[in-house]
């Protein structure tokens, strides 16, 4: 009998995610945010996403409204909405992300792009 499934591991400026499942209408991540670092801002046109906060120190916004979002808790980011997360706290700090909808790179709208990337 085969071991677990393999987890794709992918380094960005601002952390890494480590991606756990992805099939044609979900996938999961856990995404680690380096201290003072945030995702660029972006919208998707074919997704939503839920997540989970593992560590403290992260702040969510989605669409323009930011706020603190402690360990334990969650935030809703609907379909269309701008969002990123960024971290304010000294230490790494990670979130799981879970995603439903269609996966493809074309639908990332980066709508203002801290690493840029093309």
């Amino acid at each position: 009998m085969g071991g677990p499934p393999a987890v794709h591991v992918d380094h960005r400026p601002w952390g890494r995610f480590e991606l756990l499942l992805l099939n044609g209408r979900a996938s999961v991540k856990v995404l680690t945010v380096e201290p003072g670092a945030r995702l660029s801002l972006q919208r998707h046109a074919r997704r939503d996403e839920w997540w989970q906060m593992l560590d403290d120190g992260l702040e969510v916004e989605v669409d323009g409204q930011a706020r603190a979002v402690p360990r334990g808790e969650r935030a809703w980011v609907p379909r269309g909405a701008a969002h990123r997360v960024r971290n304010t706290g000294d230490a790494p700090a990670r979130f799981l992300e879970i995603a439903f909808g269609d996966f493809d790179e074309d639908d990332i709208e980066r709508l203002a792009d801290d690493y840029r990337r093309a």
